[in-house]
């Protein structure tokens, strides 16, 4: 799993049909001093807004995450981070 922040919400009306109810977003990647590696699109199926720490599966887990391996799916928020705990 990935550690990431939301920054924006995508809309897209010409896709894919199986991705039609998605919600997309863009996320940065985060290191574990949570500094920014990069960003990644993923479908939301947390609820996860703008300015939110999400947990992000990828690949098959995301699509299980889905419920059907048939979508074109390949990051996923699989749940938004209420707080973290450093022991």
């Amino acid at each position: 799993m990935l550690l990431g922040k939301v920054t924006d919400s995508l809309w897209s009306t010409r896709k894919d049909e199986k991705l039609n109810g998605w919600k997309f977003m863009m996320v940065d990647i985060l290191n574990q001093e949570e500094q920014k590696q990069g960003f990644i699109i993923a479908a939301d199926n947390a609820g996860a807004g703008i300015g939110d720490k999400v947990l992000i599966s990828q690949g098959n887990a995301a699509r299980i995450s889905a419920e059907n391996p048939e979508v074109p799916i390949d990051a996923m928020i699989v749940g938004v981070i209420d707080a973290a705990e450093e022991e």
